[in-house]
């Protein structure tokens, strides 16, 4: 992610804002004649026209220019996840059943000649609809992913606005505070359902976010929080807390062991007690019998 990236969706957002009008439809404010031409007779009309015509302003923007291509898409691998982030928004605000995920839009537009332009001076895939197969991601849930977008625009302005000749420190803590904030919350979010896309898109935006930092330190901007000690010391408490209840666990069974052998000593205890005085009380009645039979036979003597 870098100024150039951030300018494309600036572009695309002032030009198709992401808000509904009061008639839940999306507006073209900006650009509207280059907009109209991605859809049939140049006019798009529905709201799904109007998001097919952003998305492939977004792939022409990055992908289909060669030296834009070299100079901003090919170093930044990450793009074709933006566009996700943005798409998943724009269709999130649509009241559909279809938009749980983005195969409603992919079986309608994406699987057709518009995107299946090649992808300049790139040699993995040979088209956008290519790249879009591969990387698996239309059957993401909209719901889940478009949780991303504010993230992503705080990042996005931040590095569109770094400057490197004159920075503004200040101002970098706050759009890094923000987007920690945000970060956060979207990292302890318990509700989301495909968790893989999920955090493959987070992790994305994480290392966005570490890219950010580092500029800023390249300029002595060196007060900005960091993610990476926040997740550490999340995985430390997790950690702790997981050993705690290992070590309880492992005491609780060694108690329940000790309680089950002391038992068992008890009654090999109690046994052997019984056993011995059995044995005792045995001997006792066989000395008594083995003396009446001498008495007796003592008697008898006595009577001869």
């Amino acid at each position: 992610m870098d100024k150039d990236v951030c300018k494309n969706f600036y572009a695309i957002n002032n030009s198709i804002p992401h808000k509904l009008d009061n008639k839940g439809n999306y507006q073209f404010i900006l650009n509207q004649n280059i907009l109209n031409a991605y859809c049939t007779s140049n006019k798009c009309s529905s709201n799904h026209e109007k998001i097919n015509a952003g998305c492939l302003y977004l792939f022409d923007a990055f992908f289909e220019n060669s030296s834009v291509f070299e100079s901003v898409a090919k170093g930044n691998i990450n793009v074709f996840e933006y566009i996700m982030i943005w798409l998943s928004e724009m269709l999130n605000q649509i009241e559909t059943k279809e938009n749980e995920s983005l195969q409603f839009l992919y079986s309608i537009y994406i699987n057709n000649d518009n995107y299946k332009k090649s992808i300049a001076s790139f040699t993995k895939y040979k088209d956008y609809k290519e790249l879009i197969d591969k990387t698996n991601m239309m059957k993401m849930n909209i719901k889940d992913i478009s949780k991303l977008y504010d993230a992503f625009i705080t990042l996005c302005m931040m590095h569109y606005e770094f400057d490197d000749k004159s920075p503004n420190c200040k101002k970098y803590l706050e759009g890094a505070n923000k987007f920690v904030g945000q970060y956060k919350k979207l990292k302890g979010d318990s509700s989301i359902t495909d968790k893989s896309s999920y955090d493959q898109l987070l992790s994305t935006l994480l290392n966005d976010y570490n890219n950010f930092i580092n500029k800023c330190n390249s300029v002595n901007c060196t007060n900005l929080p960091s993610l990476q000690s926040i997740e550490k010391a999340e995985n430390y408490i997790l950690s702790s807390k997981q050993s705690s209840e290992d070590a309880l666990s492992s005491s609780s069974t060694a108690n329940k062991l000790f309680i089950v052998l002391s038992i068992f000593g008890a009654i090999a205890i109690f046994l052997g007690i019984s056993y011995k005085y059995s044995l005792f009380g045995f001997r006792k009645r066989a000395q008594k019998q083995y003396l009446r039979e001498k008495l007796k036979n003592i008697k008898k003597r006595m009577n001869h």
